[in-house]
């Protein structure tokens, strides 16, 4: 083989913080091979994104190349002026984002931020742009390109918007592309079909790809090579099969113990099962939901039926979870069950008291009873609020106990979700993302209700974390007796902590069961591709 497309050597990298600088990146060497997948794995804070950044020179102000080389075709990219790195990205370097819709200019429509891209490299110009647009929308399986060229961001669904960046980042056919947890906010569904189309365009156009992910399970599933970081160093590096099957590191061993994957079974806390007759908390009876059609016309569809004659019961101490892709109802559902959205028919029953039928004093302590956590702990938290203040507003706005006994029950809550009590002055910013969920889950129990509704409330957080806080929630069930509405996307995660999962589709529950009977005998078509799709199942027999 000739010469890597990418060699990186004994790069480091600090943050300044007033006069300190701070390390990010240690020492870290990577080859990339001409048509080569290398796979970057590593939690939050472990390098891996600051290593990228660094590559293209799109690093922040306050971060300092403080040693080392990246030569890209030869050429040390660290060394290169900032006129010269803007040839650079794009032409020979692109990049696919992690979240579309930040990276999507809203005011633009999509087919001109594309055209922008392939004009600003002179691969295409005039006449010739729209076309060229039109065919790597179709490239990356955009339906109608030309129609939907002509749209904004918002009228793509997550999934679209990914390929659109995919599209975007491989318009100027470059030889390195820089994918950077590409996919983590999609259903697997959709991440598979948008791996295997990255893959299939990456192949056709021999392009070298530095696919950066928390999940080794994706990593093993797509990667040739993959390499471990932690704490900023580089911990471990070889094949797939290598790293799965003899991991060196014990940091390794932890992301591989923590990855969803289909040999999880819920042995997180041990307890005895829900009896039969356990008080039903929750039942849910034909329940729909339809929301108007903004702007359709007298002789269209006017309604949109977001759910459908949807039953289900939670009995008191159990863990019922929905799952399904984007779009299947399973918030809507959520947002019923909170009393944030009221049904079109059928009926919401809570310990045997309709919720229609409330008056604002009974809602009010209704939802003192059900409270939620939601999927972002980056946005589900007021920037300006410190974790004391966040903690206690529950109480405050329900009027229970005065400033001391408030200030007293958030200490209780920082100590049951295991955060330190001197975490109570802190802001969000000062948190790292799975501390915030902590943070959200200690807010969601402070007028200690009987139902927890989380809403996605681990699909942001790396695997490792994501571990230690379904462990969390396990255990505060145990402890306090809780009920839980688990809502996801991720059958494997579901598997970790459920009593009973329905799997829901366009609105409609299409199979239940215990964990155990979906897992091992799904019955429903779809039931089968959400568990076809589930990245690593190498390491079921791990």
């Amino acid at each position: 083989m000739g010469e890597p497309v990418l060699s990186i050597r004994n790069l480091c990298v600090s943050f300044r913080t007033g006069r300190d600088l701070v390390p990010a990146v240690i020492d870290v060497s990577i080859d990339v091979d001409a048509g080569e997948t290398v796979s970057v794995v590593g939690e939050s804070g472990s390098g891996k994104s600051t290593t990228a950044s660094a590559i293209n020179g799109l690093l922040p102000e306050n971060a300092v190349i403080t040693g080392g080389s990246i030569l890209f075709d030869g050429k040390d990219t660290t060394r290169l002026h900032e006129h010269q790195l803007i040839t650079l990205r794009g032409a020979g370097i692109g990049l696919v984002p992690q979240d579309p819709m930040s990276n999507l200019n809203p005011l633009m429509r999509v087919g001109e931020q594309i055209a922008e891209a392939l004009e600003a490299h002179n691969y295409s110009k005039g006449k010739e742009t729209p076309s060229r647009v039109v065919e790597l929308l179709e490239m990356v399986g955009i339906p109608e390109p030309a129609r939907r060229a002509k749209q904004y961001p918002h009228e793509f669904s997550g999934g679209m918007r990914q390929r659109v960046l995919i599209a975007m980042g491989l318009a100027c056919r470059p030889r390195l592309l820089i994918a950077d947890e590409p996919t983590s906010a999609l259903d697997v569904t959709v991440q598979a079909r948008i791996l295997d189309q990255l893959d299939s365009l990456t192949d056709e156009l021999g392009t070298a790809v530095f696919l950066i992910t928390h999940d080794l399970a994706l990593a093993a599933e797509r990667a040739d090579r993959i390499v471990v970081m932690c704490q900023g160093r580089v911990v471990e590096e070889g094949v797939p099969d290598q790293i799965l099957m003899k991991p060196v590191h014990e940091y390794t061993r932890e992301l591989i113990t923590a990855a969803p994957s289909l040999a999880s079974h819920r042995v997180l806390v041990p307890r005895p099962p829900i009896p039969d007759d356990a008080v039903e908390l929750v039942c849910m009876t034909d329940v729909t939901k339809e929301f108007p059609m903004r702007g359709a016309q007298r002789a269209e569809q006017t309604k949109f039926t977001a759910v459908e004659n949807l039953s289900l019961t939670i009995r008191a101490g159990s863990t019922v979870s929905l799952v399904g892709e984007s779009g299947s109802g399973k918030s809507t559902t959520a947002n019923m069950l909170l009393g944030l959205e009221n049904v079109t028919s059928g009926t919401i029953m809570f310990d045997g008291t309709d919720l229609a039928g409330l008056s604002r004093a009974e809602l009010l302590s209704f939802r003192r009873r059900v409270q939620p956590v939601f999927q972002n702990p980056y946005s589900s938290l007021d920037p300006r609020y410190t974790v004391e203040d966040t903690i206690i507003e529950p109480l405050r706005v329900h009027h229970v106990g005065d400033k001391g006994s408030q200030q007293a029950r958030c200490a209780e809550l920082l100590d049951q979700v295991a955060l330190p009590a001197s975490f109570a002055q802190r802001l969000p910013h000062e948190l790292s993302g799975g501390q915030r969920q902590r943070v959200a889950i200690a807010r969601a129990l402070a007028l200690k209700p009987d139902l927890v509704v989380l809403d996605e409330a681990v699909s942001a957080l790396d695997v490792v974390v994501q571990a230690q806080v379904l462990r969390l929630l396990a255990q505060l069930q145990e402890d306090m007796k809780l009920s839980y509405l688990f809502i996801s996307h991720d059958l494997s995660v579901v598997r970790m902590i459920s009593d009973e999962v329905h799997v829901m589709r366009q609105g409609r529950i299409v199979e239940s069961g215990t964990p155990a009977e979906l897992f091992e005998h799904p019955q429903h078509p779809y039931t089968r591709e959400l568990l076809a799709a589930i990245p690593g199942r190498r390491l079921h027999s791990l």
